[in-house]
């Protein structure tokens, strides 16, 4: 296939659709562009009107698979006629205990797992195993970060403001860090010397105003995701780590955004020879399927039963797709994702030597960001344009962050097909 645009977009079809939606549906609800999808295959969708795209954001880095892959459809189709749903906060069942079995594997059968729908419910599961298990108040996160919209992980959220305008009071006893991305540093630090200056600037915060002994837990995005998929300098994550350690606070690494296989590996955190005390895994993992799970270690799993609980997560029909995604996953979809995005990051780097509004080129995998400006100057009006024109031109992007451009596609993506995208970009970096 081919990205392909044969009417004017939005198309009829599409147009009408979206006037429909108008009358029905919650304004909080974002349109970024007009796409009105009908059918997918592989990293390509066709929207109603006919048009056909290729998919370079895999409703928000969520299908890992592409779509209709034939191994997650069946294995689908095989749990549905069996039983769809009996709930597993009650009832043990597989597929979803083999599940567990196998993600509690790849990390050496230490940890524990409970399962939910959606990454902003994994949040708030972490969030309160932590405090159980510390009896500690207090919890950290980044500027920068997005960890989920409902109340608990709002508090922990700070990627854009009005996400939390109207909402307050939110969670109390959060504290948030700079995010040390190097090509905006902060705290007036030298771009090689940003990990450092935010290490010391958690210790200046532990020496004066929070006191680390009652600190439950730190909540990282391995890479930042609605942030502006921000990769963090070499060398911080660990010495965040022995920091953490020797006050007794706990690593919750959100990996909704980076886990399951997007950067190359299974965890995004594996690139940095660290473990976590607790992973929390969604969007990719069921390959568009809703499904969450929140890897703990054993020792921390003090909750008693019924201290938290849900009707539909662990579902069987998503532990099925899961399944289905792990073996393609351990089958070389891993793999691809490195090869491809390796491929992608050199020749969008190639670009950027050509382009000089593209300030920064940055990612692991499939997890890769184009920051539009300077380091003193965001330029969201260009990178908003950009998204625009790709998608006139049939390549469907999201933004990210301040200025950024964030590339996902599912992680089936062939070589020759990102080679299609690169030759729409570079159009619309001619254009722009």
């Amino acid at each position: 296939m081919r990205p392909e645009v044969r009417t004017p977009l939005p198309g009829p079809k599409a147009k009408a659709m979206l006037e429909r939606g108008e009358r029905v549906l919650s304004p909080s609800y974002v349109r970024p562009y007009p796409f009105v999808p009908a059918r997918g295959e592989g990293a390509f969708l066709e929207d109603v009107d006919g048009n056909v795209f290729l998919d370079f954001m895999a409703g928000i880095a969520v299908n890992t698979t592409g779509y209709a892959h034939p191994k997650v459809l069946e294995a689908v189709r095989a749990q549905a006629e069996r039983f769809a749903h009996v709930c597993f906060s009650d009832f043990t069942h597989d597929p979803t205990l083999t599940l567990a079995e196998r993600l509690s594997g790849k990390l050496g059968g230490r940890y524990r797992v409970f399962f939910g729908n959606s990454g902003t419910e994994g949040i708030e599961a972490a969030i309160k195993l932590v405090r159980h298990h510390t009896g500690r108040p207090y919890l950290l996160a980044f500027t920068g970060a997005f960890h989920g919209r409902s109340l608990g992980a709002l508090s922990l959220t700070a990627s854009q403001s009005k996400y939390r305008k109207g909402f307050a009071p939110l969670l109390p006893g959060v504290v948030h860090l700079p995010f040390p991305n190097p090509f905006r540093p902060p705290l007036g630090a030298r771009p090689e010397e940003v990990g450092e200056a935010v290490l010391a600037h958690l210790e200046h915060l532990f020496r004066t105003v929070l006191p680390p002994e009652e600190v439950a837990a730190l909540f990282l995005e391995p890479i930042q995701g609605e942030g502006g998929y921000v990769v963090p300098p070499p060398g911080f994550i660990p010495k965040l780590k022995a920091l953490l350690e020797r006050h007794g606070i706990l690593l919750v690494a959100d990996e909704v955004q980076t886990g399951a296989g997007r950067t190359g590996r299974f965890f995004a955190l594996e690139h940095e020879g660290v473990e976590a005390d607790i992973y929390v895994l969604a969007k990719g993992l069921a390959s568009g399927y809703p499904l969450s799970a929140v890897l703990f270690r054993e020792e921390l799993g003090s909750w008693r039963p019924g201290a938290h609980g849900t009707t539909f997560g662990g579902q069987a029909v998503s532990a099925a797709a899961a399944l289905a995604t792990l073996d393609l996953l351990e089958g070389g979809l891993m793999e691809n994702a490195a090869r491809v995005g390796a491929f992608l990051l050199g020749e969008l780097r190639a670009l950027q030597a050509r382009f000089p509004f593209l300030g920064d080129v940055r990612g692991r995998g499939l997890m890769i960001g184009l920051d539009f400006g300077s380091p003193k100057e965001e330029r969201p009006d260009l990178r908003d344009k950009a998204v625009e024109l790709a998608f006139h031109k049939g390549l469907l992007l999201l933004p990210a962050g301040p200025s950024a451009l964030r590339i996902a596609p599912p992680l089936v993506l062939k070589e020759e097909e990102a080679a299609m995208g690169l030759e729409i970009l570079e159009a619309v970096f001619r254009a722009l």
